[in-house]
């Protein structure tokens, strides 16, 4: 249960409102996540934003970003998310043999081979960031990624990290 009050959808003004009404119009639901930091209209707005940036980026596609998010909340053990994007995975066509092999192995995404590659970077700096280096770098830009694409998949991976903390520090985290 719960340990911190989250605003209720029908309470809700202002910002936090027109987050919540747009989160129904898009996907018929209000996410744990976005629920929670409804407790904070400024975080909410912030977050709000940084859905809105990755949902019309250019380069990161919807398939890339929900690997992975997916990834990495099952990394964490963070239950909302990983069933959440897991169901993303799947309208995408993925069986729950593909997930599974994505699981163990990032580079077996059904992506295309440079978002693989951008998978298995982002994995391998949440494991272990000292041993990025300048040739991973290098290997993702020859496949035309630009050093912000490099950055943005990065900093949505490693959202899911601060995201995962919230939710089990204030007993939200349930499947979804």
């Amino acid at each position: 249960m719960a340990i911190i009050n989250t605003v209720k959808p029908e309470e809700a003004e202002g910002d936090v409102k027109r987050v919540f009404d747009a989160m129904q119009n898009r996907i018929g639901m209000i996410p744990a996540p976005m629920a929670l930091a409804s407790v904070s209209p400024f975080l909410m707005k912030a977050n709000w934003q940084s859905i809105e940036f990755y949902t019309q980026h250019p380069r990161l596609s919807f398939g890339l970003l929900s690997t992975i998010r997916y990834l990495v909340a099952q990394k964490l053990d963070y239950a909302f998310c990983t069933n959440f994007n897991k169901n993303f995975l799947k309208l995408q066509g993925m069986t729950d043999e593909d997930i599974e092999k994505v699981t163990n192995d990032p580079s077996k995404a059904p992506l295309e081979d440079k978002e693989r590659r951008m998978v298995a970077f982002v994995m391998k700096a949440i494991d272990t960031p000292d041993d990025v280096d300048s040739e991973d770098m290098d290997q993702l830009r020859e496949h035309g990624w630009q050093d912000s694409d490099i950055m943005e998949a990065l900093a949505h991976g490693t959202s899911m990290i601060g995201a995962s903390i919230l939710m089990k520090a204030f007993k939200t985290d349930v499947a979804c």
